[in-house]
């Protein structure tokens, strides 16, 4: 593991590593600015940081990789960043759409013993409450066969896994339409003016959604 960053670096290298994960690497610089609402020069001077702690690879034109040492960085903040999240939500009553921004202090704190014991604590979670994979204490992942919800075929028996936007309106969107982690639906009918999607819950309810909705949950197969 790398010697002590920053919470700016660490900031930067996990979004690297979402960025490379979302689509593929190299990561532009770019990507980086957009993904850390921040200017080209802040991207371009902490690329240099990171790359001189071996970090990153970086070349010009082409873009960033993470070193296996960044990666294995960043593995480890997302490790803890989704553990909090999940206590935050298990066992201490925080809605789904409360835990992103305490997770991120609280992913900075270094202590592994203490992430380790917190892992044991919530008897190895696999997955946090918004349904994203959580790394083990060797950076092992998860795999689940899961697609989006714009892509599941009509009639086909589907439960709700994850969410890929993770912002309050789309959260609390879910809540209220009943579309939560766990939810069984299936779609009857893909409307072809706009891909809308015609579904039924398990409890028969109908509900219709946007393409939109569609491209940002994750759903299995039955």
């Amino acid at each position: 593991m790398s010697k002590l960053l920053s919470q700016a670096e660490e900031n930067y290298l996990k979004a690297i590593y979402k960025i490379s994960n979302r689509e593929g690497t190299p990561v532009s610089n770019n990507a980086i600015s957009v993904e850390m609402k921040t200017s080209a020069a802040s991207v371009t001077d902490m690329i240099g940081r990171l790359s001189q702690k071996d970090l990153i690879h970086y070349q010009k034109r082409k873009g960033v990789h993470l070193t296996e040492m960044g990666r294995a960085t960043a593995v480890h903040l997302v490790r803890k960043h989704r553990l909090w999240e999940t206590f935050l939500v298990e066992k201490l009553n925080f809605t789904w759409d409360e835990v992103h921004d305490l997770a991120e202090q609280l992913e900075h704190i270094q202590s592994r013993e203490l992430i380790n014991r917190l892992d044991e604590f919530l008897d190895y979670p696999k997955y946090d409450p918004h349904g994203d994979p959580i790394p083990d204490e060797h950076g092992n992942i998860a795999e689940r066969q899961q697609v989006l919800l714009s892509q599941l075929p009509e009639n086909a028996p589907a439960v709700v896994v994850g969410v890929k936007d993770h912002t309050t309106p789309f959260l609390q969107y879910l809540e209220r339409t009943g579309l939560l982690l766990g939810a069984e639906l299936t779609v009857n009918e893909r409307l072809a003016y706009d891909n809308s999607l015609q579904l039924e819950l398990a409890s028969g309810e109908k509900l219709l959604v946007s393409q939109k909705v569609g491209q940002h949950l994750f759903v299995q197969k039955k």
